[in-house]
């Protein structure tokens, strides 16, 4: 198999099982390229990376190939107002409309912005029309979810904000701080922690940046799609379509240069794993501390669970990050938190046992999952050898 994917990089002996799943999972569950990085107690003990980034399979995948991970990115977004809460300037309790005045619109007066993290707001989808490069203009989103009426009564239910959830999170924090998401998470977090983790690249990272490509829906998925869309004033056919999130465009100059903090973060393999890795040692001695002790509880202590009003699924979230559900598990670890990105990507921390676990492919996959098959092994030989 490695002749056709060839893997390149380090893996410490004990876990040797897991270079195997890698590997594995090209012939098993298919890849062009992918990368898979993990560190315990701020150590790097797997550090792979196989195939190529490209599309052609001429561009080997590298240490340094970055890929747009899509809702992984939205993990680093609730880290922005984590860290802004640890700093006394955002208070989760507070209105949103404190820092944002524009948003007590329709309604919306004294929504909480812990709703906004948790997905209860009820804002998971745009009813007026958007242009159709919406995603990509910032004050055409925020201007948009400021003027519409919650979906349901915020707090009741939770529902994915699939692509609102980055704008939502990401104009508070730009209302707190003067900055982007992208601004400050390159100031507080990208470089002091030194992590390969960007919203929005500049026309030099092209050159390292992976091509996506699209999955094959399957017939289980089209005809959800079809019966979604029979009904297209719903909020669950808005989401699809107003506007319309087109795969292709990722790989563009306007998508990557974009900030798009529910779905376009660019990272590495190692920039994951290392991030989360820090968020999992925050609370031990002798290492950096990127949060604090109650900033780590905010990422693991459960606020939404049960069945998901956007996604036909059981959902489970923090304060922004996704938990483990009774079928789909980020470790053994209760504590355990992290994201997972539409077509595979997967990171998380394990603060028990000071881990952080990173996987990026370039290769899509679809399906009613909330841990893609690749990374639901990789996790599994992870911990059979931790055990």
């Amino acid at each position: 198999m490695e002749k056709s994917f060839p893997i390149s990089g380090d893996c410490d002996a004990r876990f040797a099982a897991v270079r195997e799943a890698f590997s594995r999972n090209a012939a098993t569950h298919g890849e062009t390229g992918a990368a898979l990085a993990i560190t315990i107690d701020g150590r790097s003990v797997v550090d792979l990376c196989g195939g190529w980034r490209d599309a052609a399979r001429t561009q080997p995948w590298t240490p340094d190939t970055l890929a747009n991970v899509y809702s992984t990115t939205k993990g680093m977004t609730a880290l922005c107002a984590h860290r802004l809460v640890d700093a006394a300037r955002l208070d989760p309790d507070a209105p949103v409309d404190r820092y944002w005045p524009e948003f007590a619109a329709a309604g919306k007066a004294g929504l909480p912005v812990r709703y906004l993290l948790d997905h209860r707001a009820g804002l998971p989808a745009i009813a007026a029309p958007l242009p159709a490069d919406a995603l990509l203009r910032w004050e055409t989103m925020t201007a948009a979810l400021a003027a519409q009426e919650p979906w349901w009564e915020p707090g009741t239910r939770h529902g994915y904000h699939g692509l609102t959830f980055g704008h939502l999170v990401g104009e508070v924090v730009r209302r707190v701080t003067g900055q982007s998401v992208g601004a400050y998470f390159r100031e507080t977090i990208a470089g002091p922690f030194d992590v390969d983790f960007h919203f929005g690249t500049p026309p030099a990272f092209d050159a390292r940046t992976a091509d996506l490509i699209p999955a094959t829906p399957s017939a289980e998925q089209m005809a959800y799609v079809a019966q979604v869309l029979a009904e297209p004033e719903s909020m669950q056919a808005k989401l699809l379509t107003n506007p319309v999130l087109v795969i292709e465009d990722v790989n563009t100059r306007a998508w990557r240069a974009a900030e798009v903090p529910a779905a376009n973060g660019h990272a590495t393999a190692r920039a994951l794993a290392r991030i989360y890795g820090a968020l999992a040692c925050s609370g031990r001695a002798g290492h950096t501390p990127v949060l604090s002790g109650e900033g780590l509880e905010r990422c693991w202590r459960v606020q939404s669970d049960g069945p998901d009003a956007m996604m036909p699924q059981h959902t489970r979230f923090s304060l922004g990050f996704m938990l483990s559900t009774p079928t789909e598990r980020l470790g053994p670890s209760p504590r355990g938190f992290g994201h997972g990105g539409m077509g595979g990507s997967m990171a998380f921390a394990d603060p028990d046992r000071g881990l952080g676990f990173g996987y990026v492919p370039n290769e899509m996959h679809m399906g009613f999952w909330l841990v893609d098959p690749r990374a639901a092994a990789l996790i599994g030989a992870l911990y059979d050898a931790l055990d």
